[in-house]
């Protein structure tokens, strides 16, 4: 899997949590993600025998720092721009209240919705492409087929081109 898909996926699991459980310190919220994260995929490298005792956590390796660096703007910015994209989900998701969607679809979308809006550096294509297919890990095949829809709907209105970097 590669670098930013993984990412993605990392900035899907913070939006998730932030989404059923907003944390009123964000940099507090987000210093205990990338802890857990990294506790996680060290008691797993370890194997479990190694799980729930305490430790100091080494310092971050470069590929977990890559991570972070490419995730967080993308949490923060769809955190900021919250409001706006989820009008926009609003507006395209036919018969479907926002608050009644899948907890991982909405939070996907408004990834994938802040990247086609704000992130003029990733081609909007590619961010429906990682969004589809973070949907089909995450949630379920069907969640693919309305993520791609919906999101095709937000990138027909958008004054850019789908395929390259602006």
């Amino acid at each position: 899997m590669g670098q930013r898909r993984e990412a993605r996926e990392r900035a899907v699991q913070f939006l998730f949590q932030y989404d059923l459980n907003p944390s009123e310190d964000l940099e507090l919220a987000l210093a205990q993600f990338w802890n857990s994260q990294r506790t996680a995929a060290l008691a797993e490298d370890k194997g479990a025998a190694t799980w729930g005792q305490k430790t100091e956590l080494p310092p971050p390796s470069v590929e977990e720092t890559a991570l972070r660096v490419f995730a967080e703007p993308l949490i923060r910015g769809a955190i900021e721009n919250r409001a706006v994209i989820d009008e926009h989900i609003v507006k395209h998701a036919q018969n479907w209240d926002i608050h009644r969607m899948a907890v991982v679809d909405r939070n996907v979308l408004r990834l994938a919705i802040y990247e086609m809006l704000y992130r003029e550096d990733i081609p909007p294509v590619v961010s429906i492409n990682e969004a589809v297919d973070v949907a089909k890990k995450f949630s379920t095949n069907d969640s693919g087929k309305f993520v791609n829809g919906l999101l095709d709907k937000v990138k027909s209105e958008l004054m850019r081109p789908a395929r390259i970097v602006k």
